[in-house]
């Protein structure tokens, strides 16, 4: 709630990377990790670390944590549960004088949301080695270089090597679900069994624009025409693919543009971005293929061009590991919680952190499944059992991996 309060006012709750309300809370994040006895740093990439000693030097890591930024009027929940979930697991250690074998990490990522620069997870993608040298000279609107930002805030972009890890041996999120399943369920407890990939495809069609009171329907080139029943038919085609029981899948036309946009013309052009997200990469291939056939027929039968159909960006799932979900679902046991498998259909970064170390994500029960809106919320007891959930996980890989081995 303290952080929820660092808002910008107009706009609740607001909290953007790289701004100053993000820096604001990030000084009271790290006033509670030095009480919580870590020590604090940021790295290269611009990641907020507070760190607890293991018994053993050469055990390796246990990271633990989320992020703090937040969208545009998004919620108090979505990345600060997690943070302020890791943050209980280090001051549960503290205050029960438990050292682990391993040591401690305690995250806030940077820019986990999509930045005004266009681009998400930016500090998990800078610890695993996939920020490049496109991805740093982009530019937020005002004109600054995203290099130039991630050092104004503390990073080190002429040290972004320093920021990759290889001392990671398991890495555990916290995040509340996003969705209705938990709720709906009545479930304490989500094991997530991966993070989806995400394919966004742009289709433009192009036919022409003629008077609609005097263009009999028999001589249109209605672009608009065929991007709708394109849309129809993907649609379905998604539906057919969820319901087919092979794995989560989901999709989405969010972008629709129509020239000459008049109540009177006949469409001349229409351009879409469809999105689809699932686990499973096949799933997402084969979509892929069947939005190039059928946007290709669509046009053929309104008589239209298609002259785009680029895929604009494609991330492959991230599967999270087997054995991390089993200690997740002993915890769930031990403390007599439900719990139940799900895939994530957002992305996290525990999918970058996944490509260096076994990694895993609790998701708990949030409010009629609302996030990114000022109505996201989870109860207090929710956030208890899933953070207890994590401890117990981690005390247990802390015990079976003693000498760093995963």
């Amino acid at each position: 709630m303290a952080l929820g309060a660092m808002t910008d006012p107009d706009k609740p709750y607001t909290r953007r990377s790289f701004s100053q309300r993000f820096l604001g809370g990030r000084d009271w994040l790290a006033d509670r990790f030095k009480a919580a006895g870590l020590s604090v740093r940021i790295d290269a990439a611009g990641n907020l670390i507070g760190r607890r000693e293991g018994a053993r030097p050469d055990a390796g890591t246990i990271m633990v944590g989320s992020h703090s930024d937040t969208v545009p009027g998004g919620g108090r929940f979505d990345g600060i549960a997690g943070v302020v979930a890791a943050l209980e697991i280090a001051r549960s250690l503290r205050d029960g004088d438990i050292q682990l074998q391993h040591a401690l990490e305690v995250v806030d990522f940077l820019a986990e949301e999509p930045s005004e620069f266009g681009l998400s997870c930016i500090g998990s993608r800078g610890m695993t080695g996939a920020l490049d040298t496109a991805a740093l000279a982009l530019c937020d609107p005002t004109g600054e270089r995203l290099d130039h930002a991630i050092d104004r805030i503390g990073g080190s972009v002429e040290k972004l090597d320093q920021a990759k890890r290889d001392d990671l041996r398991c890495f555990f999120e916290l995040h509340i679900e996003q969705g209705r399943v938990l709720e709906a369920g009545n479930i304490d407890i989500g094991l997530v069994t991966a993070i989806v990939g995400i394919l966004r495809v742009e289709i433009e069609f192009r036919g022409s624009a003629d008077h609609a009171g005097t263009t009999p329907m028999t001589m249109r080139h209605d672009a608009l025409a065929a991007a709708a029943d394109l849309i129809v038919s993907l649609g379905a085609a998604a539906r057919e693919l969820a319901a087919s029981g092979q794995g989560y899948f989901v999709a989405t036309t969010g972008v629709l543009t129509v020239e000459p946009n008049a109540a009177n013309v006949v469409p001349a052009r229409a351009r879409m971005i469809i999105e689809a997200r699932s686990e499973i990469p096949a799933l997402l291939d084969g979509f892929r293929a069947t939005i190039e056939a059928t946007s290709a027929a669509m046009a053929q039968r309104h008589d239209v061009e298609r002259t785009r159909c680029a895929v604009l960006s494609s991330t492959r799932p991230a599967a999270c590991s087997p054995m991390l979900r089993g200690l997740l679902g002993a915890g769930a046991k031990a403390h007599g919680l439900s719990s139940i498998d799900l895939a994530s259909g957002a992305g996290h970064d525990a999918a970058f952190i996944s490509r260096i170390a076994p990694a895993a994500m609790v998701f708990i029960p949030c409010r009629d499944g609302k996030s990114h809106a000022p109505e996201e919320w989870a109860e207090p007891q929710a956030l208890a059992a899933g953070t207890a959930v994590m401890y117990d996980a981690i005390l247990r890989f802390d015990r079976m991996h003693k000498n760093g081995a995963a």
